[in-house]
């Protein structure tokens, strides 16, 4: 049955995905949390191991994303460059952080962090500054290296950060979406390969793991999110865009409320 609850999770997630332009990890994050708690795993690693499994899974949806975007030209590489050593140095180092606070603490944070995405989904628009110069290579590896940092931390493929930051730097939308979908492989390789050495001699850890990365829980949710983005990309297509954004916004209330309640032991 942990595997069914596995493909619900990521079949939800990949959905979430095509309809709100997202990598998933806000949706995985909180769903691995409650599904690893209701099979009694560990509550010092549910945490770690919710957000390195949810790291493990970007992998695979990222690159779907960012194939889909350059056939479009809607990848800027030579911004991606400049941001790519910060993204995977950002990202080790934020899977370091997180290893060493303690598992309620990082879901509180992580609650916090739900909740603030939910606030900009419901309250604040991207705005673009086109015709602007690009920033200089310095400002691109050190908004990479702070991007990479919380997006490893909070186990996210780094989208509701690294687009505001593109419509800073004088992107398009349309690019800035695609590079940052480029942006978020490199987050999600380092984040992923930082949680499974640093969780590697973590006690308490269920059997099937790699670090703090779920073997199976990573395939099963992979898959299905997949297969799923199709059908929220289809469904983004045939309802507003206003409507889908505040049904997101909300929906992250619920989830970071409740990851963050739990957290601070009020739950």
């Amino acid at each position: 049955m942990l595997y069914v609850w596995f493909v619900i999770a990521g079949a939800f997630a990949g959905v979430c995905a095509g309809l709100f332009g997202i990598g998933g990890g806000m949706i995985i994050v909180p769903a691995l949390v409650w599904i690893f708690t209701a099979y009694n795993f560990s509550p010092e690693v549910v945490t770690h191991l919710a957000v390195g499994t949810s790291l493990a899974t970007i992998i695979v949806t990222s690159i779907s994303s960012l194939t889909a975007h350059n056939k479009r030209g809607g990848v800027r590489w030579e911004i991606w460059r400049g941001m790519a050593i910060g993204l995977v140095v950002g990202s080790v180092v934020g899977a370091g952080i997180a290893d060493m606070i303690n598992g309620q603490a990082l879901q509180a944070i992580i609650g916090i962090g739900a909740l603030l995405v939910a606030l900009k989904m419901l309250f604040f628009s991207n705005k673009e500054q086109l015709g602007k110069p690009l920033p200089s290579k310095g400002i691109q590896v050190g908004a990479g290296t702070g991007i990479g940092m919380a997006s490893s931390i909070f186990g996210i493929g780094g989208g509701s950060l690294t687009v505001p930051f593109l419509n800073w730097a004088g992107l398009p939308m349309k690019q800035a979406v695609g590079t940052s979908a480029a942006c978020g492989l490199p987050i999600a390789v380092a984040g992923a390969l930082g949680f499974a050495w640093f969780g590697q001699d973590v006690a308490n850890l269920p059997a099937g793991t790699i670090g703090f990365v779920h073997i199976i829980g990573f395939i099963c949710i992979s898959v299905a999110s997949f297969i799923t983005a199709k059908i929220g990309a289809k469904l983004a297509h045939q309802l507003p865009a206003l409507m889908l954004k505040r049904a997101f916004g909300v929906l992250l209330i619920f989830a970071g409320g409740q990851l963050f309640l739990s957290g601070i032991g009020v739950l």
